[in-house]
């Protein structure tokens, strides 16, 4: 028997010949109506393929995405606008021709053609075909998303609103109008639902797509109303021109909110617990706002939470660096350095600083007066341990360490109670302070401070 063979270039031609097939016969399916027919062809269509949907021409791939996303959308399912949203990538992207072997390849976007490997693709633009048969489709229920959007997200239900403005963006991206005012909006209603895994990515998409939100508005006065009316640039252009039925024609640039989008994305990770990527965004706000103290203390509680401590104090330090009136800074590398005994004087010299900018800071002084006081337990249980081994002259140096260094911290804690009165902490530490200390007098004043403290709390219930 004759072995017959098959060129590869034969298979491919045959194999692209049969998702034509496939994909035109899941279209006309759609557009009749008869949806399982379509979702048949379509899943033929998708399994031949096997993910690798860069073998398709953009002519193919266009009518895939259109055939899959109305598909579902008319099954009721949303995630169909998401589908058809990539018909206005297509237009909006390059897209980058060439040869992975025998196979001819068609990459949607420099991003997929680098991550492809392949040398020598060349540069092409693509402009969809069936956009028209969209807007025709869609323009129905972008309106209608919209409304249940907007009405949803006035009574508060932002479970609801969230994937409707979502919807909303999908569906004008895919008739050509990339509005990302819509996926803005999605981002901070994902955000209120508390769906932080839908807000992240979200604002991760709007950041990486260099997204400000900045537009600028044009408005001009009608004449017969006497009422001021925003208007499209051309329109705007052409009355101004013209005169006419209006007057007072001005325009208007709205503020940025790229901050914001980082701030909210920054604070969404760190309460999600994604640290590593908390870091890596603080570190593209800071390149992007440099200087910025919200930013570099994310970024260093990012560094504490993740446990990584050492890259936490040096960030610290750098923000010190910069900015040597940074009380927090000051005071959080005061916090790391009282936890290594090696560094105590370090700390202290840390918290001082910080209480140098704001004599007011409450947990600065607290610190410093628990710094000074050390290891009040430790030195019970060494005293303790002492005597009971007849070391008299060892307990008693023990005991006068520890009054020396509560005379020490007494400064300390007078300024935290300074800085707040109403502690009761405060109180009771500065009571057995001046008792130890031998001022008597002192100590049963705070005594008497902290029994009216505590009956106060008593009767309100705390």
């Amino acid at each position: 028997m004759k072995k017959v063979m098959v060129s590869l270039a034969l298979l491919s031609v045959v194999f692209t010949f049969a998702q034509k097939k496939e994909i035109s016969a899941a279209m006309k399916a759609v557009d009749s109506g008869d949806l399982s027919t379509a979702s048949a062809k379509i899943s033929e269509a998708e399994s031949a393929l096997g993910g690798k949907t860069y073998l398709l021409e953009p002519k193919l791939l266009e009518e895939l995405y259109y055939a899959k996303g109305m598909s579902l959308l008319k099954s009721g399912k949303p995630e169909g606008a998401e589908i058809l949203s990539k018909i206005g990538e297509l237009s909006s992207n390059k897209i980058y021709t060439g040869k992975d072997g025998k196979e001819k390849v068609y990459f949607v976007g420099k991003e997929a053609a680098d991550k492809s490997g392949i040398s020598g693709l060349k540069e092409e633009t693509y402009s969809p075909e069936l956009l028209n048969k969209l807007k025709e489709s869609l323009n129905p229920m972008i309106q209608s998303s919209h409304k249940s959007a907007m009405d949803a997200y006035n009574a508060k239900k932002y479970s609801e609103a969230a994937p409707k403005f979502a919807e909303v963006y999908n569906l004008l991206k895919a008739t050509g109008n990339n509005d990302q005012q819509y996926l803005y909006y999605s981002a901070i209603t994902y955000a209120l639902a508390k769906d932080n895994p839908k807000a992240i990515a979200a604002y991760n998409e709007l950041i990486n797509s260099g997204y400000t939100g900045i537009e600028t508005k044009y408005t001009a006065k009608n004449k017969k109303t006497n009422e001021v009316e925003n208007l499209d640039k051309s329109s705007w252009e052409l009355m101004k021109k013209a005169g006419g039925d209006y007057t007072d024609f001005k325009t208007e640039q709205t503020k940025s909110v790229e901050q914001e989008l980082y701030e909210t994305d920054l604070g969404l990770l760190m309460d999600s617990q994604r640290y590593d990527e908390a870091i890596a965004l603080a570190d593209k706000a800071l390149k992007k706002f440099p200087g910025n103290s919200t930013f570099s203390d994310l970024k260093g509680l990012a560094y504490y939470k993740s446990g990584k401590t050492e890259e936490f104090a040096n960030s610290l330090k750098e923000a010190v660096a910069k900015n040597p009136n940074d009380k927090n800074s000051w005071y959080n590398l005061g916090v790391i350095a009282s936890k290594d005994p090696a560094k105590i004087s370090e700390a202290e010299e840390y918290f001082k600083k910080a209480v140098a900018i704001d004599p007011k800071f409450v947990n600065a002084w607290q610190n410093l007066t628990f710094l000074k006081m050390g290891d009040h337990q430790k030195a019970l249980d060494d005293y303790n341990t002492a005597r009971k081994a007849g070391k008299i002259d060892e307990a008693n140096k023990i005991i006068e360490a520890r009054r020396k260094r509560f005379v020490d911290a007494l400064p300390y804690a007078e300024k935290w109670y300074e800085a707040d009165p109403t502690n009761i902490d405060a109180v009771s530490i500065l009571k057995s302070l001046y008792n130890s200390a031998g001022n008597t007098a002192k100590s049963a004043e705070f005594k008497a401070k902290e029994e009216a403290m505590k009956k106060a709390m008593d009767a309100s219930g705390k």
